[in-house]
């Protein structure tokens, strides 16, 4: 099945890879990936109507049950909502769960705007600094040991792809360290953030960049270990913001010489 304008690979695959998770592609997956794309891209607007069942069966060619699951799944994201007697009707952007991992990810498959990556870096700092400062005031030995090696492992990365999957790991590690239920919950968006900026610009490809990436999170891992809650937090700015400055750069840059 063709997927946004024919791209090979999509943010979700790419996003799986990173973090080690297994998605099955199935018809439910693919109805609801063409769907949710359609919504977030405008191709169907805020407060239209879809097309009605008959339609979206004959497009799709699966069965009422795995169109109805389809259609479930995106109303538990509040993409969509059904009303009787007048169809089922795409919501206000407003509503949508911006923090849910297919929705980020169909923003994403669209080519992230440096807006909108702002907007994710501005949710990480509120939420992350606290996290890395909880970090420093509950961590265990261990949990310290992790995020120790997690930034060793980062400094060996040979890849885009396995640079990124150590510095999820390493935030993942500051989430748990902060003895935080509700830190572990924001995963989903802190993973498309580090998709979206090591596809935009690695600092893998740039050695400059790559050391100072290194410095911040180890500087991030020292302050958790030294329970200095008040390092750990200007540390994880700092980490968040170079971050999407290298992005917003990068991107500035493919804009003003495409």
């Amino acid at each position: 099945m063709d997927r946004s304008g024919g791209r090979v690979r999509h943010s979700g695959d790419l996003i799986a890879a990173l973090s080690g998770r297994n998605l099955a592609h199935n018809l439910h997956s693919d109805v609801l990936w063409d769907l949710g794309f359609a919504i977030v891209s405008g191709q169907y607007a805020q407060g239209s109507i879809l097309p009605p069942d008959t339609e979206l069966l004959d497009r799709f060619r699966v069965s009422r049950t795995v169109l109805r699951e389809a259609l479930k799944t995106l109303a538990a994201k509040g993409l969509i909502e059904a009303r009787a007697r007048i169809g089922t009707r795409v919501l206000p952007r407003n509503r949508w769960n911006l923090f849910d991992a297919d929705v980020l990810a169909w923003h994403f498959e669209l080519g992230p705007e440096v807006s909108f990556l702002q907007s994710l870096a501005e949710v990480r700092i509120g939420i992350e600094i606290e996290a890395a400062a909880l970090a420093a005031e509950r961590r265990t030995d261990d949990q310290a040991g992790l995020l120790l090696a997690a930034v060793d492992r980062m400094a060996a990365a040979r890849t885009p792809e396995e640079f990124a999957r150590h510095d999820l790991e390493f935030h993942k590690a500051v989430a748990d360290a902060s003895g935080n239920p509700f830190m572990a919950s924001i995963s989903a968006l802190v993973e498309m953030a580090l998709t979206a900026a090591f596809t935009i610009s690695s600092p893998v490809n740039e050695p400059e960049a790559l050391e100072q990436t290194v410095a911040v999170h180890r500087a991030i891992a020292q302050a958790i270990l030294d329970k200095s809650s008040q390092r750990a937090r200007e540390a994880m700015r700092i980490a968040i913001a170079e971050g999407f400055a290298r992005a917003a750069g990068r991107m500035e840059n493919l804009e003003s010489n495409p």
